[in-house]
């Protein structure tokens, strides 16, 4: 889990990387244009207790072969908490920002915060391939998952990939009217895009990446100035950076830099 792209978000990476191994595998080319990655995560507890890994989840919506079925997670706009216990893995689609909505049929604000069987998207097949995904969790497996079942090109999807990815390259962008000015649209009109294709709002997205800097910086750096954080990361001042902060992860940056 040495990879700092793949930590990101996760709260306690060095905690993390002695309990959890994780795996970044590259879709096939025509497959990449709806999955960002795929992910395979394993752990062995066996003769410890078991451990509670949270993390700042990012607004992607993601397939999971898991036991004993599969399921579909949106985004979690809380703090998303997987309990681990023995021994096992999970093999995992993260679908690119929006691009899960041609899958879906339907806005994925309705997944926001929920996990629902894979079945409910992608049929009983879902079901019947999850043991063998598990036996031999490879990208070529996934991949042949997913290529017959690739919805058409969706350009709406493209370009709201594009705007998210846009918000997450730049944590010092705070305000959701400067973002609906630079892309040409109304506020109101940002928000019912990400509402349909995100699953969650523009305003969050943006929270979100600041708080996935701020997270990663009191993880690198023993002793935190948070004054100067904040003034970066566009916040009004050191207090409002560390209400965000303790809303989100449930305890201020300052302390979380200290038990890292």
């Amino acid at each position: 889990m040495a990879d700092p792209d793949q930590c990101r978000g996760v709260l306690h990476p060095a905690r993390a990387t002695e309990r959890i191994s994780v795996e970044r595998l590259a879709p096939a080319p025509e497959v990449a244009r709806c999955v960002e990655f795929y992910w395979l995560v394993r752990w062995d507890l066996t003769g410890h207790p078991p451990y509670e890994q949270k993390v700042l989840a990012h607004p992607n919506v993601h397939l999971v072969f898991e036991a004993p079925r599969p399921r579909v997670y949106g985004v979690d706009r809380s703090l998303f908490v997987r309990r681990l216990a023995g021994a096992g893995h999970v093999l995992g689609v993260k679908f690119r920002p929006g691009a899960f909505r041609p899958f879906a049929g339907h806005p994925v604000r309705a997944l926001a915060d929920r996990s629902v069987p894979a079945a409910d998207y992608f049929g009983p097949e879902v079901d019947r391939c999850n043991d063998r995904l598990l036996a031999a969790p490879d990208a070529a497996a996934a991949d042949a998952f997913l290529r017959p079942r690739l919805p058409a090109p969706d350009p709406v999807a493209e370009e709201v990939a594009a705007m998210v990815e846009r918000i997450t390259g730049s944590p010092d962008l705070c305000r959701v009217d400067d973002l609906a000015r630079e892309l040409g649209l109304t506020v109101r009109g940002l928000q019912r895009l990400f509402a349909e294709y995100v699953g969650a709002s523009p305003k969050w997205v943006l929270r979100r990446a600041r708080l996935h800097e701020a997270a990663e910086r009191a993880a690198a750096a023993g002793k935190l100035d948070l004054a100067a954080l904040a003034a970066e990361l566009g916040y009004a001042d050191q207090a409002h950076l560390t209400r965000d902060f303790t809303a989100a992860v449930g305890i201020s940056p300052a302390r979380y830099a200290s038990s890292t």
